[in-house]
């Protein structure tokens, strides 16, 4: 056999493999929070406390907290909820530059795959808030919203958390994309932008007693076949 062959074959049977994996670990989570942002923002910053107590607070409230399981936000997001009520997870990515696994991970899962991973942070989503951050964060928000908006998904909120940070994207949004008929006036009310952990929190949890109160409740993935 062609071992291009061969190796696409075990290519096959290592995706298999994580997706197997990811959905038995996370089978018992229920509704979770994807928290996101830049690996560089470091403890001491504002946007690194802010996503600290977001966490927590959501962690009291049962509710689990995902992340993408390395340093930053991604940090702060899983030091919050370790070891409270809501499962603090991390959902690592093994990277040509190794990323440090954050030690605050009640449950951890390690991925070579970043579509695999995307899975799993949409899967269980009940909310995404997204904090400042680089490519793979913008990445993120763009699938979430193409998601949302395609009604790939079963739609959930997506909050942006800075506004000094976000509005420059927004307006891009406004005067760019809306303008010239790329996007609808009406998807820009897909996500939300706030300045505040409570207003975040109190967003994410309006939801979850929604979705508490609807039979038969399927997750994100509601409207998959």
């Amino acid at each position: 056999m062609d071992e291009s062959k061969v190796i696409e074959a075990w290519r096959v049977l290592r995706i298999q493999s994580e997706l197997v994996q990811g959905i038995e670990r996370l089978a018992k989570l229920g509704g979770a929070v994807s928290v996101y942002g830049s690996a560089r923002l470091k403890p001491g910053t504002p946007y690194y406390q802010a996503a600290h107590d977001l966490a927590a607070s959501l962690s009291a409230q049962n509710i689990a907290v995902i992340s993408g399981g390395g340093p930053g936000i991604m940090e702060a997001a899983n030091r919050g909820a370790f070891k409270q009520a809501g499962a603090s997870v991390g959902l690592n990515i093994t990277l040509p530059e190794e990323q440090e696994n954050n030690a605050y991970q009640d449950v951890s899962l390690q991925f070579r795959y970043f579509f695999v991973r995307k899975l799993m942070f949409v899967k269980h989503a009940i909310g995404f808030v997204i904090f400042p951050g680089g490519f793979g964060t913008m990445d993120e928000l763009f699938e979430a919203l193409t998601l949302v908006q395609t009604l790939k998904v079963e739609p959930f909120p997506i909050v942006l958390y800075g506004s000094e940070y976000w509005d420059g994207l927004v307006e891009w949004l406004k005067t760019t994309m809306v303008k010239q008929g790329c996007i609808g006036k009406e998807d820009l009310q897909l996500f939300k932008v706030v300045d505040d952990v409570d207003q975040a929190v109190r967003i994410v949890l309006e939801h979850h007693d929604q979705l508490s109160r609807e039979p038969n409740n399927s997750g994100a993935f509601g409207r998959e076949d």
